[in-house]
């Protein structure tokens, strides 16, 4: 799970979610080396309840909101290795001049990135808002993108990881097959509407994210 590739501002309030572009092509890089290989979470859906084959091991790029470093670091480093990655868009940074443009989505779709929704309006948390506001974030979401995109929309990926019964039954109801969540480890076939990731941090480094990646992967992890 990542979200900019890129130094923070100074006034930035979340400055580890800022990883540095040469931190994720070293990270992409040790994946390669180490026998990991990009793949969509639709693919991964398909394996888990159709059977369709995986790599042996497979594993999900994320990048979450719709930065424009998706389309500048991400899209040609994981290009290179014939990777896809997928982008959880947050539509209303559209119009925001540090975000994504609709062809750079377009290049990204062509490479065979899946896009999934992250809110239509707000990024809010979703456990605080009213029924309507609950369905037109999530709901409207997915058509929007399949409006502007003409893609599939699968999955959702929860604003800040937050979600309750109510967000997860207004997903279920959007139309969605699973959804994302911000808490570590492994994603699980038995819990399609919260799926977990392992966070990329500024901290991190190639070495904190390797790090991260062995206590999951591992039996006690």
């Amino acid at each position: 799970m990542y979200h900019v590739l890129g130094d923070p501002p100074g006034s930035v309030p979340y400055p580890e979610l800022y990883v540095r572009p040469a931190d994720f092509v070293a990270q992409m890089r040790w994946l390669e080396r180490n026998g990991y290989q990009a793949v969509t979470l639709r693919a991964v859906w398909e394996h888990w309840h159709d059977g369709a084959p995986l790599p042996t091991r497979p594993v999900v790029i994320s990048i979450d909101h719709g930065y424009r470093s998706t389309a500048v670091v991400a899209l040609p480093e994981l290009r290179r290795r014939g990777w896809p990655g997928v982008l959880n868009l947050a539509l209303h940074h559209l119009h925001a001049s540090w975000a994504l443009r609709e062809r750079q989505i377009r290049a990204m779709i062509e490479a065979g990135w899946e896009i999934d929704a992250h809110t239509l309006l707000t990024h809010s948390d979703l456990t605080s808002v009213g029924d309507r506001q609950l369905t037109l974030e999530v709901a409207g979401s997915r058509k929007e993108i399949q409006r502007l995109f003409g893609v599939p929309v699968d999955f959702f990926c929860y604003p800040s990881g937050r979600y309750d019964e109510r967000v997860v039954a207004a997903v279920r109801r959007a139309g969605f097959i699973g959804a994302t969540t911000t808490l570590d480890g492994l994603a699980d076939p038995d819990e399609p509407f919260t799926l977990r990731r392992v966070r990329g941090s500024r901290s991190d480094a190639l070495a904190g994210l390797v790090s991260k990646l062995k206590h999951v992967s591992s039996p006690d992890g």
